[in-house]
């Protein structure tokens, strides 16, 4: 046989898939990114060069599969697995990237480790934007949530400094134009306040960048908080506390791909019938089919990764000061050194407030 004589073709036994779309189930990437790296020739479909449009079989418990390769490196395909979910709540102070050349908290320091793929995110929050964000190990489900076709709605929690006026509240629901744009709020509902700060809670249907800030500063409008609290058919739990995440059950990762799905066949319907006067609110599908997204029992998970610089350690007190326990009270942060020591009888006593 000559050496340079290319390996047959595996023939499938069971059924195939598009080589994009099991990379993308993988948690490699998006399909788009799956392509490009199959148009440059990193890929491999047992042992010969993959091209865009290759058709792979994934293997189960009866059969091996094709073998798939990415620079070299073996990746495990799914058979038939449902996609690892996870909520977490986005604290202020956090980047949601891989890298960051200024090595700011990253939202990915909290999550926990993936045996093959990576976590992708779906969507993404600015820096000073806490609340809710999803992460999945499945590039189409990630997909399927923010494809701008399936018009999945994003809700936020506004404070802002003022109170708008009802003008300005009917010209942020019928559009205003921005840089990049017209754009508008599906809806807008006043959430009270105290003060000089009033709370709004607002609904989105696009993912452009810091579009629910530029809304208001249209209006001359100053956001000094800004929380989302659903993405689609997924509400932030309100146990969630900040800094944890919560992993979904089958149960309510299957009951969210039905709901896709379902939103799925309605972007697909006659655009007679998805018509809608302008400035009139896009209706917003029941939930009632999705379990309730709940903190299970236990702890959910917490940060595992603190990016603060740390202190120098408290130096322990001598036991010629007298006082037990006085190297501090149980959940003091360490690093703030040791207490004063106690004062003499001859001075009088000070109050806790004086000190």
């Amino acid at each position: 046989m000559p050496p340079d004589f290319a390996p047959a073709a595996r023939v499938p036994v069971g059924p195939t898939q598009k080589l994009q779309k099991v990379l993308a189930d993988a948690g490699i990437g998006s399909r788009r990114a799956m392509e490009t790296l199959i148009g440059r020739g990193a890929v491999t479909v047992n042992g010969r060069p993959a091209t865009i449009g290759t058709r792979v079989e994934v293997g189960d418990g009866t059969h091996p599969g094709d073998v798939i390769a990415i620079d070299g490196r073996r990746i495990r395909a799914r058979a038939g697995e449902l996609p690892k979910v996870l909520l977490y709540h986005k604290p202020e102070g956090e980047i949601v990237s891989h890298d960051d050349p200024s090595g700011r908290a990253s939202v990915f320091d909290a999550l926990p480790r993936l045996r093959s793929g990576k976590w992708l995110s779906v969507g993404r929050l600015d820096f000073n934007t806490s609340g809710l964000l999803i992460f999945t190990d499945s590039g189409d489900f990630a997909n399927a949530l923010m494809h701008p076709s399936f018009g999945n709605e994003r809700e936020y929690a506004v404070r802002v400094l003022g109170t708008l006026s009802p003008e300005q509240l009917r010209q942020l629901t019928t559009g205003i134009e921005l840089v990049d744009g017209p754009a508008r709020f599906e809806s807008i509902h006043d959430g009270g306040g105290e003060g000089v700060n009033r709370w709004y809670r607002v609904v989105v249907t696009e993912g452009r960048n810091r579009l629910v800030r530029r809304l208001f500063e249209a209006h001359r409008m100053t956001v000094s908080r800004l929380m989302r609290v659903r993405f689609g058919p997924i509400e932030l739990p309100s146990k969630l506390k900040r800094g944890q995440f919560l992993s979904l059950t089958d149960e309510e990762v299957l009951a969210i791909q039905a709901r896709i799905e379902r939103d799925a066949d309605n972007a697909a319907a006659p655009a007679s019938v998805q018509a809608r006067p302008p400035g009139r609110q896009r209706p917003r599908a029941p939930a009632e089919d999705l379990p309730r997204l709940g903190v299970p029992e236990g702890k959910p998970g917490r940060k595992r990764l603190d990016r603060r610089v740390p202190r120098a350690p408290a130096a322990r007190p001598s036991a010629a000061s007298g006082r037990p326990g006085a190297s501090g009270r149980p959940g003091q942060p360490a690093g703030r050194g040791p207490r004063a020591p106690a004062r003499t009888p001859k001075t009088p006593a000070r109050s806790s407030r004086s000190r």
